[in-house]
C-alpha cells in the first residue's frame, strides 16, 4: 500500500513532508495546492498554535500541482481530503470516480472583492466583449472552472463561444506576458498575478466573472465520503481546526503575509500589494461554504454542457461535518 500511494504520489507531482507518525496519534491525509489556502498554511507552519493539532491527531500534508491531480489523488484513496473545485467534483460525481462532501472554503468572489477578469491591451481597440469577435483569447484551462461564466459572457454579448473567437490555454502566471507580447487579445488575470500586471499599468479590465455569474466559489475543501464514514471524529477535528485556520489567517494579516511568504517564496512587500485587501477574494471567517453559490455554478456547468446532468449541492453536504466547527 505504501508503495502504490508513494507511485501515485510520484505521479500526481506531490511532495509529501516529511515526518515520524506516532501508532497512537491518528493521522488525516491532506492534499494542498498554492495559492490561497491561508487557513491550511497557518496550519501547517504555525502548529502551535492549534491545541489539539500533534496531540489528538496529526497532518500528512501534500502538496499538488492544481486540483486536478486532488482529484485522482481522492479517487484513488491516496489522500483522505484535499483542495478542490466545484467543476472537478461535478465531473468525478458524475463519472462515478470520485465520491466527496464538501466541508469547507477557502476563496470565492463576492460583491466588493476581486473577481477573475479578462484583460487587454490599455491602446486596444477592444472596448467591449462583443469586440472579441474573431480575437484570440486565453483562458487558464479550456473546460476549466471559469470557463460555465465565461461562456455566460460571450452569450450576454451575441457571440458563440465556439464558433466566434479562438481560445486559447494560457496559465495564469503566463497571462500576462502573452497579452504584453501580443500572442493573445485578452486574457483572464487572477491574483497575485493580476495585482503585479496592474502595478506595471499598461492593460485594463474588459469585463469580471462576476458580471456573469455572482458570489463563484473557487477552492473548496472536500473529503472523501467512505472517510468521513469510517473516522467522522478525525473528520470533525480536521474541520474545525480548518475553521480555526481561517480565523487565525483573517485576524493577524501581517503574520498571515509571512505564513504565505515561507509557503510561496514570494516576498511580503508582493503580498502586501493584495493579500486580504478588498482587491484580493472573498473569505469566509469561519470557512463555511456558500452552498447557494455552489448550486449556481453547478446549474452553469450543466446547461454549458460542462457535467451531463443536473446535480444538486445538497448531495455534497454533510451537516455533521461541515465548517463552521468550533
Amino acid at each position: 500500500m505504501k508503495s502504490r500511494l508513494l507511485m501515485l504520489c510520484v505521479a500526481a507531482g506531490v511532495t509529501v513532508a516529511p515526518g515520524a507518525r506516532a501508532q497512537d496519534v491518528p493521522s488525516i491525509r491532506v492534499g494542498f495546492t498554492i495559492p490561497a489556502e491561508e487557513g491550511k498554511y497557518t496550519m501547517m507552519r504555525r502548529p502551535a498554535e492549534f491545541p489539539d493539532l500533534g496531540k489528538k491527531y496529526k497532518i500528512e500534508w501534500s502538496q499538488f500541482q492544481g486540483t486536478s491531480a486532488i482529484s485522482q489523488a481522492l479517487a484513488a484513496g491516496a489522500i483522505d481530503c484535499g483542495t478542490q473545485g466545484v467543476l472537478p467534483i461535478a465531473q468525478g460525481t458524475a463519472a462515478g470516480t470520485l465520491s466527496v462532501d464538501i466541508v469547507a472554503q477557502h476563496v470565492g468572489e463576492k460583491p466588493g472583492s476581486f473577481s477573475v477578469y479578462w484583460a487587454v491591451k490599455e491602446d486596444s481597440p477592444i472596448k467591449s466583449v462583443a469586440d472579441l469577435k474573431g480575437k484570440t483569447v486565453g483562458i487558464s484551462i479550456i473546460n476549466g472552472g471559469t470557463q460555465g461564466p465565461f461562456n455566460l459572457m460571450l452569450k450576454k454579448a451575441g457571440l458563440d463561444p465556439q464558433k466566434d473567437i479562438k481560445l486559447v490555454e494560457v496559465t495564469f502566471p503566463l497571462a500576462e506576458d502573452a497579452l504584453r507580447q501580443g500572442r493573445v487579445d485578452a486574457v483572464n488575470m487572477n491574483q497575485p498575478f493580476a495585482a503585479r500586471a496592474e502595478g506595471k499599468g499598461g492593460i485594463r479590465k474588459l469585463f469580471s466573472l462576476s458580471e456573469a455569474l455572482p458570489n463563484i466559489v473557487h477552492i473548496l475543501e472536500a473529503c472523501r465520503k467512505d472517510f468521513i464514514a469510517q473516522k467522522p471524529d478525525l473528520a470533525r477535528q480536521y474541520v474545525k481546526d480548518l475553521t480555526l485556520g481561517m480565523k487565525k489567517a483573517l485576524a493577524n494579516r501581517d503574520q498571515t503575509m509571512q505564513v504565505v511568504s515561507e509557503i510561496m517564496k514570494v516576498p511580503v512587500p508582493v503580498l502586501d500589494t493584495y493579500l486580504l485587501k478588498d482587491n484580493d477574494f472573498a473569505r469566509e471567517p469561519g470557512a463555511a461554504p456558500n452552498f447557494p453559490a455552489i448550486q449556481a455554478m453547478l446549474d452553469t456547468y450543466q446547461a454549458e454542457g460542462l457535467i451531463p446532468k443536473k446535480m444538486s449541492a445538497a448531495d455534497f453536504r454533510n451537516d455533521k461535518v461541515v465548517a463552521p466547527i468550533e
